[in-house]
């Protein structure tokens, strides 16, 4: 099967962004019936965040953030990858799981239909929430003209 950079990467992104329960629930039944090797087991450590001025100027260090990254072996041969932003290990074991299952042809269709997109629709709707209720807070300032002083 071939797998572009650029659809691994999409997929590693909502794995690593969705909620963890709601990431469990859809996974479990299909992960459960499937063994893995770990290579490395789910470990909690820090990395370097960097931010730039303004988004466009010089960059710097802004400070450290929890990670939590595990890597497994699907029996298909497969590598499966994660990163978590913060202290989850349940959530990075999921996450590199289905993504050693995502490379193998013969779960990508079902898994994409069935955990990545429900994700990826989930996180849209939030984001319209978060969209409408930042919007819902927005004031307009005017100015009105007096006339000369």
């Amino acid at each position: 099967m071939n797998i572009t950079t650029e659809q691994r990467q999409y997929w590693i992104s909502v794995l690593a962004q969705a909620p963890t329960e709601t990431l469990l629930q859809l996974s479990d039944s299909v992960v459960s019936d499937m063994p893995f090797d770990v290579i490395r087991a789910p470990e909690i450590g820090l990395t370097q965040v960097r931010a730039r001025m303004g988004g466009k100027g010089d960059a710097f260090n802004m400070g450290d953030m929890t990670v939590t990254r595990c890597v497994v072996r699907s029996q298909g041969g497969s590598l499966g990858f994660s990163y978590v932003a913060g202290r989850n290990k349940p959530h990075a074991l999921r996450a590199a799981q289905l993504d050693a299952m995502l490379q193998l042809s013969d779960f990508h269709q079902h898994l994409t239909d069935n955990v990545i997109e429900p994700l990826k629709q989930q996180a849209g709707e939030s984001q319209q929430v978060k969209q409408q209720v930042t919007a819902a807070t927005k004031v307009d300032f005017f100015t009105l003209v007096r006339g000369e002083d």
